[in-house]
């Protein structure tokens, strides 16, 4: 549809990953590199949207009715380059990617599924033990990002706390690597607040590292595998993004699956005069009210 719209040349390669969940967005970059890499001098445009018409849930099973709530409308469009010459204009180098699918384990593989209730309607199921598949799924993601990325004083100290539990039968927590020495920026796929909230947790991250994954819940829900480009959109229009800095997007979702990349900036982003953004980027951060069950 895109091709025949804008008319391009008959000889693109058009690539479908629908089906790929929350994560497909950082997938479609692993695929847009390695097409790349066999492609001198070539682009590639990466598409990721969300469409909710296919799997909206007319019934009333409470577990099925959860993504009406939350999923959203979205798209965003990323043009990526190996062209020597867009070397100056390029905002962003891609450093590492890293993908994990955990679709081996039935617990994983069940957690989120299409489905039919029993009345016959169609929809989507969140299982209970979705947050638990999500924690395993990142800590193997960041158990092959970590050794990457994390400085040297970061691994010393891991190293020693795996000593002092396995060796000397200390009675110590495992050590967390403080990844924001790592990093100066984090896109958090906004699948929902709790999911933003168990990450920031388990990361130990500021509610300033969260803010762009919170603003982008608030302000546009769900909007799934385009949600960590409204993130990285929200970072720049609020002149944030400066040269060197560091930005780790987190893609997590069906499968089970949880995907990292790893992006260095190029130059001092300047604050973006169109996009999805714009109208409303002053009125934000807003403060989210606690809701508590009783």
């Amino acid at each position: 549809m895109v091709i025949n719209k804008y008319r391009m040349r008959s000889n693109i390669k058009s690539f479908n990953l629908s089906g790929m969940g929350c994560s497909a967005g950082l997938l479609s970059i692993d695929l847009a590199k390695d097409l790349l890499k066999c492609n001198p001098n070539s682009n590639a445009v990466v598409l990721s949207t969300e469409i909710l018409t296919k799997n909206f849930y007319k019934g009333r099973e409470r577990a099925m009715l959860l993504p009406n709530a939350i999923f959203r409308v979205g798209a965003a469009a990323v043009l990526l380059s190996n062209r020597q010459s867009d070397c100056h204009r390029a905002k962003y180098r891609l450093i590492h990617l890293i993908r994990t699918h955990k679709g081996c384990d039935d617990k994983s593989f069940n957690c989120i599924q299409q489905e039919q209730d029993g009345e016959g309607n169609l929809g989507i199921r969140l299982g209970k033990d979705l947050m638990v598949v999500a924690g395993e799924a990142l800590k193997s993601n960041i158990s092959t990002l970590g050794p990457l990325v994390l400085p040297i004083s970061e691994k010393i100290l891991f190293v020693l706390s795996l000593i002092g539990r396995k060796i000397f039968k200390f009675e110590w927590e495992p050590y967390v690597p403080d990844f924001k020495t790592a990093f100066e920026h984090f896109c958090i796929h906004a699948g929902g607040r709790a999911v933003i909230d168990e990450l920031q947790k388990n990361l130990r991250l500021t509610a300033e590292h969260v803010e762009a994954s919170r603003m982008t819940l608030h302000r546009f829900g769900n909007t799934s595998s385009s949600s960590i480009w409204y993130e990285l959109s929200y970072i720049e229009c609020k002149g944030r993004m400066k040269k060197g800095d560091r930005v780790w997007q987190i893609g997590i979702g069906s499968g089970f699956k949880c995907n990292s990349a790893v992006w260095k900036c190029n130059r001092t982003v300047k604050k973006p005069l169109d996009g999805a953004w714009v109208d409303c980027i002053e009125s934000y951060p807003v403060h989210i009210l606690d809701v508590v069950k009783v």
